[in-house]
């Protein structure tokens, strides 16, 4: 029997370690999936993949390797200033008082876009009257490159194939883009 390949409609899951490549060439590890907890996405359906690995990931079958490089221009892109607001503190305030635990430069916080997307945005800056925060994408202006293996592809249920699937890998870390995407949004980078 023929090894089903990666290709549009198909179930997949990956394990794969992300890196930032720095202007040197030096690789830091930012991102490991496990192996217990692959990434999971419907080839083709799944929103976010980045389309340099979404390629490289095309007419592969389970059990082969991949391993991407990809350009700010591929991957995450360039900062953009239009993502760095500034929102009233009273976005922030918890009982009628601002939540001083929580909100500090630096901090990265989980917002909703007005049409229900979650978004992470890091706290740039605090003033009396505002918190301004950078929406960009954590792995923004950086290369990074993918190194995995693929574990299962297969056909697609038809819940599998539903609209309510998660980012995908590509998409950024929970950290990046949301818990509830179904991948580790840290490193991915999509739902942004």
């Amino acid at each position: 029997m023929e090894k089903e390949t990666i290709k549009p409609g198909k179930y997949a899951e990956i394990v794969y370690k992300l890196y930032e490549v720095g202007a040197d060439g030096k690789e830091t590890l930012i991102y490991e999936s496990e192996a217990e907890e692959p990434e999971k996405f419907i080839f083709g359906v799944t929103r976010g993949i980045l389309p340099v690995l979404e390629k490289a990931l095309d007419g592969l079958a389970a059990g082969e390797k991949f391993d991407v490089t990809a350009s700010p221009e591929q991957a995450f892109g360039h900062h953009d200033p239009e993502q760095v607001v500034e929102l009233g503190r009273e976005v922030f305030e918890v009982d009628g008082k601002f939540d001083e635990e929580n909100i500090k430069v630096g901090a990265r916080l989980p917002m909703m876009t007005a049409d229900g997307y979650r978004i992470d945005g890091l706290v740039t800056e605090l003033t009396p009257t505002a918190v301004k925060m950078d929406f960009n994408h954590p792995l923004v202006d950086k290369t990074v490159r993918f190194d995995g293996e693929i574990k299962t592809v297969r056909d697609a249920t038809p819940d599998e194939l539903s609209p309510a699937q998660g980012c995908g890998c590509g998409c950024g870390d929970h950290d990046h883009c949301g818990d509830d995407c179904g991948c580790d949004h840290d490193h991915c980078g999509s739902c942004h």
